[in-house]
This record gives C-alpha cells, sequence and structure tokens, in this order.
C-alpha cells in the first residue's frame, strides 16, 4: 500500500508541475475488466483498483493506478498514452508503461509494457480498450476495458 501512496503522490505531484492543471482533464477509474484469451486457466477477469488519469492534450495523457491483477495479486502501473489518431470520436493508439505484481512476471518486480489502447470519451463518462498480449506463461492475454470518470466537463 506504502508503494502506491508514493506512486500516486509522485503522479500528483508531477501533474501539478504542469503550470496550468485542469481538474476537467482529470480522470478517475475503478480498475478493469480483462477478458482472456485463456479461459479455461482459472484467471480473474475483474480486476478491481482505484487509478487516475490526466489528459495532457489531445494526443497524450498521463495515468497511474493499483488494481488486483489476473492472477489475484496486487499490481500497479505508471504510463503515458499516446493517441495520434481519431476515426470515428475514437481515439487510437497505445500505452507505454510500467506495471508490477504479477507473480510469473519479472518475480512481481516492474516490468517495461508496450499496449495497443483505443479510448471513447464523451462528457463525464470514457472507456479506455486495451489489447494485453500474452507473454508466455508470465503474463495472460486479454482484452481490458477500463470505464472512467471526470467529476468536471467544462
Amino acid at each position: 500500500m506504502k508503494r502506491w501512496v508514493c506512486l500516486l503522490g509522485a503522479s500528483t505531484a508531477a501533474l501539478a508541475a504542469h503550470a496550468e492543471f485542469d481538474t476537467s482533464r482529470l480522470w478517475v477509474n475503478a480498475g478493469f475488466y480483462s477478458a482472456h484469451f485463456d479461459t479455461h486457466k482459472g484467471l480473474r477477469n475483474a480486476n478491481p483498483g482505484i487509478g487516475v488519469e490526466y489528459r495532457i492534450d489531445h494526443q497524450w495523457s498521463a495515468t497511474a493506478g493499483h488494481f488486483r491483477n489476473s492472477d489475484n495479486a496486487d499490481s500497479s502501473y505508471v504510463g503515458v498514452y499516446y493517441q495520434p489518431w481519431t476515426y470515428a470520436g475514437v481515439k487510437w493508439g497505445g500505452v507505454i508503461g510500467a506495471f508490477n505484481g504479477y507473480p510469473n512476471a519479472f518475480n512481481g518486480g516492474w516490468f517495461p509494457a508496450v499496449i495497443p489502447t483505443a479510448t471513447l470519451e464523451s462528457g463525464h463518462w470514457g472507456l479506455n480498450v486495451a489489447l494485453v498480449p500474452p507473454l508466455k506463461d508470465r503474463l495472460y492475454g486479454a482484452v481490458s476495458f477500463q470505464l472512467k470518470y471526470r467529476f468536471r466537463t467544462d
């Protein structure tokens, strides 16, 4: 839990350093839902947690959070979305970041990840959809859904 507080504190400090912090760009989420490709392995699909995302501009967002992963262990993440393309109101690109807490991947330690992502945002609600690639028996592939909410829309 202390790591999560430090991670969230560092992310908040970095965002506050941005000269014009705008709360209408801040999204919160309650984790993920992961539809795993390996349905027979007894993986956890509901991945509850808490996270934040700050839309820096039309193409870039910063994100950090903590959740219960598919192996039923605690995980944290930090990353940056880069989504340079928009088609039919959906932003397309990926997230570059780091994760921890997966017992079969790097002894539960931090590891880098690049994940293709599509995002739909409208009013108070948004949805990130990510294609999580499998990594042998370390990480299991899935389509992950992250519902997000912003309190202020301006």
